[in-house]
């Protein structure tokens, strides 16, 4: 990361300040800030405060499409949720003030615990350990959508009427947006005739709920406490509002590998060790949600496929963040390469010839 880079992103002395106001001093020694490198989207920093271990979270510098990395709508939803069966990191405080650090920001206490990303913990690497990774995460997806969110203080917090074909149409403007710049580079038409598609293939109505918008497995925590996986953490609820619970499911399963799949289209992003034996099958994940929701996966294409468009619209985000030099992340200059890659699988789904 570059020093430029990293000053735009936190000013460690402003920041400092804000949490001294709030959370009281501490000596110099003992404040450090780091950069969390995991993730593509909104920055995540460290934070260590005396005895506490924080979390900070704020959008990445530079112009963003409208409407994406909201990290204050992320601590609404979570500080709401922290009663509830959703496991959630406490939300302490939140900022709107730029002077502080140039941008919203909300800080949260740290977890500790095991983020399933790149490989599997030895610990976890045995049939019992493989099949409750698969029910707890998809359990924990059933229970955000069974979240009486009018309870919770959250009815004003979406329009779920219409919401799968909002989420069609926003997912075009951002990519648009997004081709404004990368098209200079290259084009992708494949993610045209998807996003014709589905358009024309939009589920007429569909359930209400509570939806995350990026749940995924390394958006989860588990922890280990009775020597079984416990997920103990949802994180990145940036895209979370009410609306449609299949486009959660659909985009978890987008991630959820089977031994029968293709290569992936972005390695460098995709866990594959669910491959393995012990971990469920998609189709188990979408048996166990549709028992413990109560609702059906109706659609399937059309969600699955959809996930995979808005995949190829983040990367092709990503892209031009890339080339207007408002990122050092390494992952992004891959995009002109992969976004294509993605959109012919959103294609394949959309052609059945990537089945569940």
């Amino acid at each position: 990361m570059s020093e430029d880079y990293y000053e735009r992103l936190v000013d460690e002395e402003a920041l400092a300040a804000y949490l001294t106001d709030h959370l009281g001093d501490v000596d110099d020694e003992e404040y450090a800030v780091e950069r969390h490198q995991a993730g593509h989207s909104n920055e995540t920093l460290l934070v260590t405060w005396g005895d506490r271990e924080l979390v900070v979270r704020r959008p990445p510098p530079g112009e963003t499409a409208e409407t994406a990395h909201d990290v204050l709508r992320e601590y609404r939803v979570t500080k709401a949720l922290v009663d509830t069966d959703v496991p959630v990191p406490e939300p302490l405080l939140a900022c709107e003030d730029h002077d502080v650090i140039g941008s919203d920001f909300y800080v949260m206490e740290r977890l500790e615990g095991e983020v399933l990303r790149e490989a599997e913990p030895d610990a976890f690497a045995d049939a019992d350990s493989r099949r409750r990774i698969g029910e707890e995460l998809v359990d924990t997806l059933a229970a955000i959508h069974d979240v009486d969110y009018e309870a919770v203080g959250l009815a004003e917090f979406g329009h779920p009427p219409g919401y799968t074909e909002r989420q069609v149409e926003r997912w075009g403007q951002q990519l648009m947006w997004a081709f404004d710049t990368t098209a200079e580079e290259r084009e992708v038409p494949d993610l045209y005739e998807v996003g014709t598609w589905l358009q024309d293939n939009v589920p007429e109505d569909h359930p209400h709920a509570l939806v995350h918008g990026d749940y995924k497995l390394d958006n989860v925590m588990f922890g280990t406490d009775d020597g079984r996986p416990e997920l103990i953490g949802v994180f990145d609820w940036e895209m979370a509002t009410l609306g449609d619970p299949r486009a959660d499911l659909g985009w978890m399963l987008s991630y959820w590998r089977d031994p029968k799949d293709p290569d992936p289209a972005v390695p460098e992003l995709t866990t594959t060790f669910m491959e393995r034996d012990g971990y469920p099958t998609r189709q188990e994940l979408v048996d166990r949600w549709e028992s413990r929701t109560g609702f059906s996966f109706d659609h399937e294409r059309f969600y699955r496929a959809l996930a995979v468009y808005k995949l190829a619209a983040l990367g092709e985000m990503f892209f031009r963040r890339y080339l207007e030099g408002n990122s050092d992340d390494p992952m992004y200059p891959k995009m002109e390469d992969r976004v294509p890659a993605l959109a012919a699988r959103a294609k394949r789904i959309v052609e059945g010839d990537e089945p569940l």
